[in-house]
């Protein structure tokens, strides 16, 4: 995480350093890091993970910027332990869910997992893109993997999830 942190403030002051890149003195990223150049403090989390909210059951919500609609995935965490995702069962567009309500299953070729919904919504959407390509939740669950769109029926149950450091204290305490 620190190296995603490190990668975006380099990124995000790419001109801002590159005048010094240009000059003949090789200069390492983390000396570069380590002065005065940047006007922004190296974050531990990327931007992808930031604005997540995790339940105990692994599954993820990002809500979107109208803040009426959220997309739901599952963790980092969850798709290593499931290993190779070959299955997704999702639900129906128009389906309501109440939080915690039962959504779909993930399988695996170890084991098979059931969804729960981390909200109150309607789906809104699904992503079809799972249907031929299962492995996606694998190789990028934050990104191309998401699972579903849903309305997010109250505000106020995004106040019982996880943000990313406390769920990533709920994993260090799960494994031990």
């Amino acid at each position: 995480m620190a190296a995603c942190g490190l990668f975006r403030s380099l990124s995000s002051n790419f001109f801002t350093v590159l005048p010094l890149l240009t000059r003949s003195a090789t200069l390492s990223p983390l000396r570069l890091a380590s002065q005065s150049y940047f006007g922004r403090t190296l974050a531990t989390s990327c931007r992808l993970t930031a604005a997540l909210k995790f339940t105990d059951k692994h599954e993820w919500i990002r809500v979107e910027d109208d803040g009426a609609v959220g997309t739901v995935g599952i963790s980092k965490f969850a798709q290593e332990a499931l290993g190779d995702v070959v299955y997704c069962g999702l639900p129906e567009v128009g389906t309501q869910l109440a939080q915690q309500d039962e959504f779909g299953a993930l399988e695996s070729v170890k084991a098979a997992s059931e969804l729960y919904s981390p909200l109150t919504g309607e789906v809104v959407e699904v992503n079809a893109l799972l249907a031929d390509n299962p492995g996606l939740v694998n190789k990028s669950c934050y990104e191309d993997g998401w699972l579903m769109k849903m309305t997010i029926g109250n505000p106020a149950e995004l106040d019982a999830l996880m943000d990313e450091a406390a769920y990533e204290r709920y994993i260090r305490s799960i494994e031990d």
